[in-house]
Formats: structure tokens, C-alpha cells, sequence
């Protein structure tokens, strides 16, 4: 049995990835609410815990607390942000408010000592050592509890580190989990590694095999149907749950006139020529289409989209014999800006598979990737055997095309976006940059521009090209792709696709945007 970590989540929007910096140690990581109960917190049995940061502060009525039994179990424990404060305020200490200086962003930390920072450093100044880190916080801890120490100091927080050295207990006002903190990950494999004394033994290996074990175990001789839309996550949980239980798993292909120029085509060939996967196609366009019609909010057209899935699948299952379980290949950003992990972090928007499913829907869910960043499913594909074309693909939402067409979703903005969108995808490929960013697609705008073409007046639609550069999809930087090759990809278009004589590119990051338009 692998050792564990056991995040507890006051709120923090980087929660997970907490989480996710544990896994890359190799050592298992699961996030659990902050007042998830004794029990749960024992079965668990990790050999530590990290308390995560969140929006609140500590002193105010009615904030989240630390459960007790975390302080009894014997086992190191690091705070982060408010998860250091919530420990010092709970132990004796006190926080207060930052009446003068508060620290959003860079800040330097010395006098760095103790086990926790032991051999780390991002220099000297005047003899003292100290690292660069990621502070965000209007709070801090102002008076230490008894048998504690502090262990670093920025210029506007004395105590920006602390630790008691008999109970193994750490609290860092800064935040290691973020790649802004340059030593953060090795502050975190101090924690985990040398203090908490984990074997570092889990491997993608381990999660393929416990996985496989774990879906054999609670599928047994029935059927899985498999909402496949040709995407990474839904392939890599289509090859898992395959692993697993053969061809008791019935892939379910909807073609919902919303997917990628000729998608429909490739996803067919792949999986049911080259792959052997059981496969069904249904044909659901004029249902979708049918059913957004009028639609322009957002959400509401995320909602239909996914009660729709649904209500197909159900139509389908019941073709199925034994068919118990619907598969999905829900990750880890899905529930987070979905606030589904436990409702504490400020929701983003709606994804349809997170959503829960209906009573009327005799399945139960299975969603093995649902603790993973697109990262490491990636590894999870490539390990199982997928090939790298099909592993790299950037990712595509669930929704499809009717969120990247801003407002009223109709079959002529579909056609438009698909083959300006196709364009810019090829001319990314034939120019070796596709490679170079993580997810890249072109966006519909139902807006109208005066144009000129072949000396004649046009009034025609508008689409914007995106592209972003990210590790873990939660942050995301716009993509610098040269002037004169985006002033080529939009030429092609303009000259290819009859019905748009504009094209901008969107030079927004996440945040403040996200990296979808809906």
C-alpha cells in the first residue's frame, strides 16, 4: 500500500494543486474537505498533512476550523497561508489583519532554518540565505503558540514560517505549491520526504494497476457504457476501463453536430478500425440543435447539452443488457472550477460532467481520472499504450463547438467556426507550433465588420484565434505566436471561408479570463 498525504481544503482555489505537486513526488495525495470527519481522516491513515490556504480569516465568527483529531494523530502537519494561521489561532497563537503592509505576489523570506528548508536556498544577501516566494495574503500570525519557533521572516511579516520541532507541526505564510515560489517543490519533498518519511513509490504504473483492480472489483461481470468523445481524457478512460473488463465496456460515440471539422470520421476510424474498441455512433445532431435554439446563455446551453447527453445514454443503456455503470473521463479541472470537490472554492461554470446524474438514470458513474490533471492522464494514456498524436491532442470541451460560439448556437456558425477553426489547427501543425502550446482553437463571434474583398463591400462574422501556453490548465499565459504567422492563419481564412472577413487574436491569460470564451 502506497503512503499517503492528506490534503485538507479550506477553500483555496490552488487546493488541488497542493495535490497535484505531492503526486509529482510520487507519493499519493488525495484533497478531503476541512471538516471532513474523524473517521474518514483515519482511514485514510497518511503519514501527514497539508493544510491548504482559502478566502477567510481565522479570528472572524463562523470560519472553518481544523479538526481536532488532526493535531492528536501524532503525524507532521504543514499549514499553508490560512492553514498556518487557523493552526497558530487554534494552538494559542493569534492572527491579526495587516494594518500596514499587506503582501500580494513576490516577497523574499530569510533566516530560513529548520528541516523544512534545510540545504534549500535562492541566495544570500548580507550573509543571511533566503528564497524567493508567492505570498497572498491580508492576514498573518502575530503572536506564536506555545513550543513554537519561527523558522523564516519577510520584510512585512516577522512570522512568515514557523514550526514546533517536537510535534513536527510547520506553517508557511507563503504558498510552495505555486511554481512562483522558485524551491517550492523542494520545500514540499522536504515535507513529504524527510519529514514525513513517505515511500515515494507512487508511479503511473500504480495507478494503472490500482485502478484496473479497483474497476474489475465493482463492475464484475456488467457493463460499462462509455460517453467517448474522442478527447484525451475520455480515450484514456476508455483504454483503462478496457484494461479492465474487456468487452464489457460499450462505447457510446455522439455525433452532436457541435465537434471539430471531420471529427466524427476520425474518432470512428481510431477506435473502432485501429483500436477494437466497441463502439456505437449516434447520430444527434438535429436533437442538439434543436434543443439550443434561441439559447445564449452559457450555462444554460452547458446544461442542455448535458441533460441531452444524458437522456441519450439512457435511451442507448437500455439497449444494453447489464448495462450498471456510465463512464466519464471527468479530471481534476472539471471538479475544481465546478467547486465540486466540496463546494467550499467560489464556482467558475458548470461542466456537464460533473454535474451528478439524475435518479431517472439507472447507472451509477464511474469516473476513474477524476483525481488527475490533464498531465498526468496523459502519462496514464501513453503508458497504457495510446499513441502520442492522439495523447497530445489539445484538450476540447465538453459542450463542444456551442461554447466557443458566442450566444445563439446555429448550424451555419458551426460550419464557419469548424473549417476556420480546422485551418488554424493545420497551419499550426505544417508550422511546428502546436507542439509548442498547450490548447489552440478559434472562437465565433455573432458580430458582423465592413470588409472589402475583390473591390466589393462585405458585412460579414468576426471569429478570434486563442491560444495559451500551460502546465496544469488552472493558470494559463496567451501565446506569443509570431505576428506574421497569425496574420497568415487569418489571410487563409478570410480567403478559404466564405461568410468571415475578420480575424483577431486574444492575447487574455487565465486569470482574469478564462481560457475558454463560455
Amino acid at each position: 500500500m502506497n503512503d499517503k498525504i492528506l490534503v485538507l481544503d479550506f477553500g483555496s482555489q490552488l487546493t488541488q494543486l497542493i495535490a497535484r505537486r505531492v503526486r509529482e513526488l510520487n507519493v499519493y495525495s488525495e484533497v478531503h474537505p476541512h471538516d471532513a470527519s474523524d473517521s474518514l481522516i483515519k482511514q485514510f491513515n497518511p503519514k501527514g498533512i497539508i493544510l491548504s490556504g482559502g478566502p477567510n480569516s481565522t479570528y472572524r465568527a463562523n470560519t472553518p476550523k481544523i479538526p481536532s483529531i488532526v493535531f492528536e494523530l501524532g503525524i507532521p502537519i504543514l499549514g499553508i497561508c490560512y492553514g498556518m494561521q487557523a493552526m497558530a489561532l487554534q494552538l494559542g497563537g493569534l492572527v491579526e489583519e495587516s494594518s500596514n503592509k499587506r503582501e500580494f505576489g513576490y516577497a523574499r523570506v530569510y533566516n530560513t532554518k529548520s528541516s523544512l528548508f534545510d540545504g534549500i536556498s535562492d541566495g544570500f544577501d548580507n550573509s543571511q540565505s533566503y528564497i524567493d516566494v508567492w505570498m497572498s495574503h491580508g492576514d498573518k500570525v502575530t503572536k506564536l503558540p506555545d513550543g513554537f519557533e519561527v523558522i523564516a521572516s519577510s520584510e512585512s511579516c516577522t512570522i512568515a514560517a514557523m514550526y514546533n520541532k517536537v510535534r513536527n507541526f510547520y506553517g508557511v505564510q507563503f504558498h510552495p505549491e505555486v511554481t512562483h515560489t522558485k524551491q517550492g517543490i523542494d520545500i514540499l519533498r522536504r515535507f513529504v520526504k524527510n519529514i514525513c518519511n513517505c515511500d515515494m513509490s507512487w508511479t503511473t504504473s500504480s495507478f494503472i494497476h490500482s485502478s484496473v483492480n479497483l474497476i474489475k472489483e465493482r463492475v464484475g461481470n456488467d457493463k460499462v457504457i462509455l460517453a467517448l468523445s474522442g478527447g484525451v481524457d475520455s480515450s484514456v478512460t476508455a483504454a483503462l476501463i478496457e484494461k479492465a473488463i474487456g468487452n464489457n465496456l460499450h462505447c457510446i460515440f455522439v455525433d452532436n453536430g457541435l465537434l471539430r471539422y471531420n471529427e466524427t470520421k476520425l474518432v470512428m476510424d481510431t477506435y473502432e478500425k485501429h483500436m477494437g474498441i466497441n463502439i456505437k455512433k449516434v447520430d444527434a445532431k438535429d436533437r442538439f440543435y434543436r434543443a439550443l435554439s434561441g439559447v445564449v446563455d452559457p450555462e444554460e446551453k452547458r446544461k442542455i447539452i448535458g441533460k441531452l447527453f444524458i437522456d441519450i445514454f439512457q435511451d442507448e443503456g437500455c439497449r444494453i443488457p447489464n448495462a450498471k455503470f456510465l463512464a466519464q473521463g471527468t479530471i481534476y479541472p472539471d471538479v475544481i472550477e465546478s467547486a465540486g470537490i466540496n463546494n467550499k472554492a467560489h464556482s467558475i461554470k458548470s461542466h456537464h460532467n460533473v454535474g451528478g446524474l439524475p435518479d431517472i438514470l439507472h447507472l451509477e458513474l464511474i469516473e476513474p481520472l477524476r483525481e488527475l490533471f490533464k498531465d498526468e492522464v496523459r502519462s496514464v494514456g501513453l503508458a497504457l499504450g495510446l499513441p502520442k498524436h492522439m495523447i497530445y491532442r489539445h484538450p476540447f470541451p465538453g459542450p463542444g463547438l456551442a461554447v466557443r460560439i458566442l450566444g445563439e448556437v446555429k448550424p451555419q456558425f458551426v460550419e464557419l467556426l469548424q473549417k476556420a477553426d480546422h485551418i488554424f489547427i493545420e497551419e499550426l501543425r505544417a508550422n511546428n507550433y502546436y507542439d509548442k502550446v498547450s490548447q489552440a482553437f478559434a472562437v465565433f463571434l455573432p458580430l458582423k465588420s465592413v470588409g472589402v474583398m475583390g473591390d466589393k463591400r462585405t458585412y460579414e462574422y468576426v471569429v478570434s484565434l486563442r491560444a495559451v501556453e500551460t502546465n496544469d490548465f488552472m493558470t494559463a499565459n496567451v501565446a506569443l505566436l509570431p505576428l506574421e504567422f497569425i496574420t497568415h492563419v487569418a489571410n487563409k481564412i478570410v480567403n478559404e471561408v466564405k461568410g468571415i472577413n475578420r480575424v483577431v487574436y486574444d492575447v487574455s491569460g487565465k486569470p482574469p479570463s478564462t481560457i475558454e470564451w463560455e
